[in-house]
């Protein structure tokens, strides 16, 4: 009884240190598809920043460059990181570079069931709809 004692003592400390578990991280500027193609050349500073928000970067030397920067780390896989660059000139819009995070519908509804949550059904595939989940996981 004192071994089983002393075993979970020793592991107490443990579990406020993400041993066990560790939490999915997304920070920065987190949008999908929709979101960038919403962006259109000729669109002004004012409505980029109405459509994507606040960029995480403006340059103090080019104000015309916005870098939008995210970072994803699911449990303790790598950190992915994504960068999406604006370029304006007068003003507009006139190119984007980089890259974003995709909506991966296959990676949302693995992160919806590991929440225990059902994605919308306009995401997810045919034979996911028809599958009828227990009523304890609803």
């Amino acid at each position: 009884m004192r071994l089983r004692w002393l075993f979970l003592l020793a592991l107490a400390p443990l579990a406020g240190c993400g041993v066990i578990y560790k939490v999915d991280t997304q920070q920065g500027n987190l949008f999908d598809k929709a979101t960038v193609d919403a962006l259109k050349p000729g669109m002004s500073k004012r409505q980029v920043r109405l459509v994507m928000g606040s960029p995480a970067v403006i340059s103090p030397f080019d104000q015309d460059r916005w870098d939008y920067v995210s970072t994803i780390r699911r449990g303790r896989n790598r950190m992915e990181t994504k960068d999406l660059t604006l370029y304006f000139k007068d003003d507009a819009l006139v190119r984007i570079d980089g890259d974003y995070f995709p909506e991966d519908p296959d990676q949302l509804i693995r992160d919806a069931r590991k929440y225990k949550r059902d994605y919308p059904d306009d995401k997810r595939a045919d034979e996911d709809k028809k599958k009828k989940r227990p009523p304890d996981q609803g």
